[in-house]
């Protein structure tokens, strides 16, 4: 029987004891002595958020389905607990083995979200690990870095042995080979780094040095090591086949997770090209997994976990290839056990009359679309793709089939934005609102429609056509909420219309964190040192102390996050290949600033680079 790491008074006098017992169903239970390699899997979030992630599930199954391997999970302890393990002095542990991080042979942390860095630090510094990878020793676990943010790994830099940029399913195995040979001859940890500097998508921040120009900006980034490589491509998984490692068997957590459902990845990557969307360029070329895979995986999950609800995964799932067979596969199945069907990342155009009758039987649900942009010309200038014409019919189809909830997204601040784009978000809205009670006889009407509306602020991320642009100040982001407010009262339908917004002093350190370079490491590791935590949870940001910390670094948002970049300026992030080119992202930038859009890669090839991988969308209808 496993001994707790926390005594029965601290687990009575915290929130939600189940964040750190582990034990849950699905979850793996491997003796430790019966592996040569053992590693902690982080997800630096509270448990409810971090359970809900599938690349954390995926990386748990590839690890664990090895004979020879085990991996655990950790997660950030909430206040409460974090308060008690640094007076008590108690080390952070995983929650399988309940073992102190610190005797791990490797600490994976996923980084999804900037606005999780300084949890980092304290993931880190609960531990007793060195923060800075160049403090460690041969006892101290090798800290690995993956996920969305390593796109951009340079503000984390010092902080990190080892960046996975890619997809994990590819070389894992590989870096698994490498660091249990490497303890069996009894390398040091330098020799082990020059081992991993050699296997594809692995970038050892150690090995490199930066300089600057006097203004600023980055001179110059290159390998210190002979093993670093100059340029690292990003690894993907070309073929979405069945024997990558999935979790059929999810974890099921004690604690009600943010998302309480299974999920099923139908597909990775996007056709659609919106120049914002760092996952749209990122995760390119699209490649499906295949129907038979997908109809398996869905009732094993749902039946190995006993879910009530599953979640169709993609950033398009509507573009999916096969989405049609798969609902009709889907249909009967989840109608008869009383499985409830989910699909986000809808596409307000794409989505059918008979489809969403058929879902609606199941359980009726609101509906959530993201035109991401009030007029049509803004629209056009991010290449989202959608008239109103389409957002008005698809809208019209949804309350002809019995819906009357929908939610919009809109973001806010994007480049090249007018007061009357801003003005043009709760004309599109209340617009919508009229197409529901135009379409739904009064007799037929349950209630008043509602339009739920909110605003995200536009933030500037790598590796997108818009890298080079520049972002609002925070009094521009408020003023514009502050004009769609004022809109919102002024539509015939307002009483059906409701709207938020996010906050501004995140977007302003998010925009920092994603364009940032090893500089920026120096305030997160300050401001962790002086009390910030949990950044994401807009009730804990300590805005005034993150202001503080930049102007004694003379860190400023101007340089950031304000300005123009030149098209020739080296970015931080240069280093990193990502299959689509520099050259592509400048036209498409240029294109922006002409309002001109780009078809989407079923309907044109744009030549954006991603056919280097020879495998997706770039290949579809060839032999």
């Amino acid at each position: 029987m496993r001994k707790l790491a926390l005594s029965d008074d601290i687990l009575l006098s915290i929130e939600k004891p189940s964040r750190y017992t582990g034990g849950e169903y699905n979850s793996y239970q491997k003796p430790w002595d019966s592996v040569e390699l053992r590693a902690a899997f982080c997800f630096p979030d509270v448990y409810e958020i971090a359970t809900a992630n599938l690349g954390m599930q995926i990386i748990y199954e590839q690890f664990n389905r090895r004979k020879d391997t085990l991996c655990d999970r950790v997660y950030s302890p909430w206040f409460d607990l974090d308060q008690i393990m640094r007076e008590r002095k108690i080390p952070l542990f995983a929650v399988e083995s309940q073992r102190p991080v610190k005797e791990f042979d490797l600490l994976l942390i996923t980084l999804q979200y900037e606005m999780c860095y300084t949890n980092v630090l304290g993931i880190l510094d609960l531990s007793g690990i060195p923060l800075h990878a160049g403090e460690r020793t041969e006892k101290d676990p090798i800290v690995f870095g993956g996920g969305t943010c390593t796109y951009n790994p340079e503000p984390m830099a010092d902080f990190f042995d080892v960046f996975y940029i890619g997809e994990s399913e590819t070389q894992y195995d590989r870096i698994m080979d490498i660091c249990i040979e490497a303890k069996r001859s009894g390398l040091s940890r330098t020799e082990t780094l020059e081992l991993l500097a050699e296997v594809p998508g692995l970038y050892i921040p150690g090995f490199y040095e930066a300089s600057y120009h006097e203004d600023g900006t980055l001179a110059s980034f290159q390998p210190v090591n002979p093993h670093a490589k100059a340029r690292i491509r990003k690894e993907i998984a070309a073929d979405m086949s069945e024997t990558l490692p999935y979790p059929l068997h999810p974890i099921v957590p004690f604690t009600r997770g943010m998302m309480d459902r299974a999920t099923l990845e139908v597909m990775r990557g996007c056709i659609r090209g919106c120049r914002f969307c760092q996952a749209g360029m990122i995760y390119r070329p699209v490649r499906n997994r295949s129907l038979e895979f997908l109809k398996h995986a869905a009732v094993e999950m749902l039946e190995s976990s006993g879910y009530e609800e599953i979640n169709l995964s993609s950033l398009s799932t509507s573009d999916y290839s096969e989405f049609e067979e798969l609902l009709t596969f889907l249909l009967p199945y989840c109608e008869e056990h009383k499985i409830n069907i989910g699909i986000p990342s809808l596409r307000i155009d794409a989505f059918s009359l008979d489809v969403m009758d058929k879902i609606q039987d199941i359980k009726k649900t609101s509906l959530t679309f993201a035109p991401e942009a009030g007029s049509q010309r803004l629209r056009d200038v991010i290449n989202k793709g959608l008239t109103e014409e389409e957002i008005l019919e698809g809208a019209r189809q949804a309350f002809a089939g019995g819906w009357n909830k929908v939610k919009l997204y809109f973001m806010l601040g994007q480049p090249m934005e007018t007061e009357e784009d801003v003005r043009a978000i709760p004309v599109l809205a209340d617009q919508i609102a009229r197409v529901y009670y135009e379409t739904v006889p009064k007799e037929k009407r349950q209630g008043r429609v509602s339009i739920q509306s909110s605003t995200s602020f536009f933030v500037t991320k790598p590796f997108t056509p818009f890298q080079w642009a520049s972002m609002c100040r925070e009094e521009e982001f408020t003023e514009k909420a502050r004009l769609v407010k004022e809109t919102f009262k002024e539509q015939l339908n307002r009483k059906s219309l409701s709207y938020h917004y996010h906050a501004e002093n995140q977007t302003e350190l998010e925009g920092l964190f994603a364009r940032g370079d090893r500089r920026v490491g120096k305030a997160i590791e300050l401001a962790y040192r002086r009390g910030c935590i949990y950044d994401a949870w807009s009730e804990y940001l300590k805005y005034d102390v993150w202001l503080q910390v930049l102007q004694e670094l003379g860190l400023t948002f101007e340089f950031y996050n304000y300005r123009e970049r030149p098209l020739d300026e080296l970015f931080p992030w240069d280093f990193i290949d990502i299959g689509v080119t520099k050259e592509f992202l400048k036209r498409e930038w240029l294109r922006a600033k002409e309002g001109r859009t780009t078809p989407n890669c079923r309907q044109q090839c744009s030549g954006c680079g991603a056919r280097c991988f020879g495998g997706g969308v770039c290949y579809e209808g060839q032999n």
